[in-house]
This record gives C-alpha cells, structure tokens and sequence, in this order.
C-alpha cells in the first residue's frame, strides 16, 4: 500500500529566510523575499496536494509560515486538510537570515491567549491542532494549573491539543506529557517529536503515546538535512540496496514505524519533495533495519551536534 497518505509538510523551512536545515540554498530562491518564499511555500505546497498530502504543520515561530499557509488554503478553497500549528515561540528574525536571534521561547499564559488568537487570525477554521513548542521537562506549563485549564477549555471546544519535543530528555518529557490530566481527563492528544535513524531514543516513548491514543508525527527525519547531504555509510548502503537516494531511505524508515501516524517533510522545492516521496515504495526488510540500527547515537551528542548548525 502506498504510505503517501502518511506524509505531511513542515513548513520550518520556508515560512522564514533562515533556518538550521542543510542542503536547501540552492533550492531556494537567491534573494528569499517574502514574496519569493510566500510563492516557493504555494509551490511545494500545491506539489503536496497533488500526490495525495493531507497535513501540513507550522508554528507561530516559523516566520509568515502561518500567513502563507492560510492565504494557500484561502486560494484553493481547500476542505479535505489537516492543520496543526504550535505555540510558544516569538519569530523575532526581522526577516533577516544574519540576525542575532531568530527565536524566543515562552511557555506562559499570557503567551498562549496571545498566539492563539494570531493563529486563528490567519488560519480561521482550518487549525485542527494546536501544539506547545518544544515542551520540555523543566517547561513552566508542567506546574501552570491555569495554563493547562485554558488548554483544557481548547480542547473541549473541539482543537486537538498537543505538544512538540525536542533535546536528549524528550522520552522522559512524552512520557510526563501524556500523564497529565486536566479534570480527569487527559490533556493532549498529538505528540510530534524529532526521530531519525540518529536520534531514536523517543521511539519507545512515541509508541506508547500512540498506544494510548495521541497521533504521533514525527519531524527532523533527515536530521535537518544532514541525512540527505551527509549520509552515514550505513544509509548509503542501504539505500543503494533499495535503490532510492538517503534522504528517500531516511523517510522510509520513519515510515516503517508503525506508531509513526505523520511523518512530515520538509521540503523547499517540489523537486525536494518529489524525490523525498520515493520513500513511500520502500518495503525495508530486516536486514535493512539492523543496519540502521547501528547508526543511532547517544541523544546528548546527536543534539550538541544540532545545536551547533548555524542559521543560513
């Protein structure tokens, strides 16, 4: 069966002109206005509509991600589309790919009750889940009896609510994350979290979050690009066995997660995308999956390592 229906588009690289994410310059337009991103977004966008992708993800950090995704959805007239955002971080890049800071993180109330109603501004109707950015454990919202209320009151007003994790703690913090109940009544229902065949530690986590009910997505599958420009020997192999480039090879191993309900790609280009889709035929058998067992690594040096990309 084709897996396409199991892919959706991150748009962390193209609602801004800089980001962490290797092997996207050349695919980009030279200048990255806001007009030359707004239409690379349309174009990826229309190119994922087109082969049957239904979810697309964006965040209040993610430049005019938000802006050019509801003006997308506006234009197309579009019914049959899965919306998730996320919350908790202020774009403060002022459109500049050399700028200082990109980003500030705050997990507070007043937060929330801000961005939530800049969200719903641009995107109306069509948000069908809202997630915390980058939730970890030491995060306020943990001990926020009034935040996680009004969360509460999102939810039974029909969002789906939910959180997004990122750094080495994240199997501890999913698990944390999906105990907490508001009312008897548990929190969240989406959980999107980093895995690749690097960073696998949250898998385990991630299955039991899917097991009890939550949609798992899963981001950064090519270790924002890494995979695709640098790939391990071991995915070269493997993917040279199966007869599809890494980055292809990369997304079918996320995909071979049966827990793993979305997993987003974040191509710039619909040529990105199209040659990521080849995933979606791949049938890895088991030696293909003790092979990239083998490339995992210990969490606090796969997220040093990320920390250490630079914003181009």
């Amino acid at each position: 069966m084709n897996a396409v229906h199991r892919f959706g588009i991150g748009l962390a690289a193209l609602g801004r002109p800089a980001y962490i994410n290797v092997g996207r310059a050349d695919e980009l337009p030279p200048g990255r206005s806001v007009e030359q991103m707004r239409t690379a977004t349309w174009d990826v966008l229309d190119a994922a509509y087109s082969v049957g992708i239904r979810w697309v993800d964006a965040a209040r950090s993610y430049g005019r991600a938000e802006e050019f995704l509801g003006g997308w959805l506006t234009a197309r007239t579009l019914e049959d589309m899965t919306v998730s955002s996320k919350w908790g971080y202020t774009y403060v890049g002022e459109w500049k790919t050399d700028a200082p800071v990109h980003e500030v993180k705050e997990h507070s109330l007043d937060r929330y009750r801000a961005q939530c109603e800049e969200t719903r501004a641009l995107l109306g109707g069509y948000l069908s889940a809202y997630q915390v950015h980058s939730l970890t454990e030491e995060s306020p919202l943990f001990q926020d009896v009034h935040l996680q209320a009004a969360l509460a009151e999102a939810a039974a007003d029909g969002l789906r609510v939910g959180f997004s994790t990122s750094g080495p703690g994240q199997a501890d913090t999913i698990r944390s994350a999906v105990a907490l109940e508001v009312s008897g009544q548990r929190l969240f229902s989406t959980v999107q979290s980093t895995w690749n065949v690097l960073e696998t530690s949250a898998g385990e986590a991630l299955r039991e979050a899917h097991d009890a009910g939550l949609h798992v997505l899963l981001k950064e599958v090519l270790a924002n690009g890494r995979l695709a420009t640098q790939p391990p020997a071991g995915l070269r192999t493997v993917a040279a066995r199966n007869l599809v480039q890494p980055d292809a090879l990369a997304l079918a191993a996320a995909l071979s997660r049966p827990w793993a309900d979305t997993v987003l790609i974040g191509a710039v280009s619909p040529a990105q995308l199209d040659a990521n889709l080849a995933a979606a035929e791949v049938s890895l058998d088991e030696n293909d999956l003790e092979v990239l067992a083998r490339l995992s690594v210990p969490p606090e040096i796969y997220w040093a390592e990320r920390s250490a990309l630079p914003w181009t």
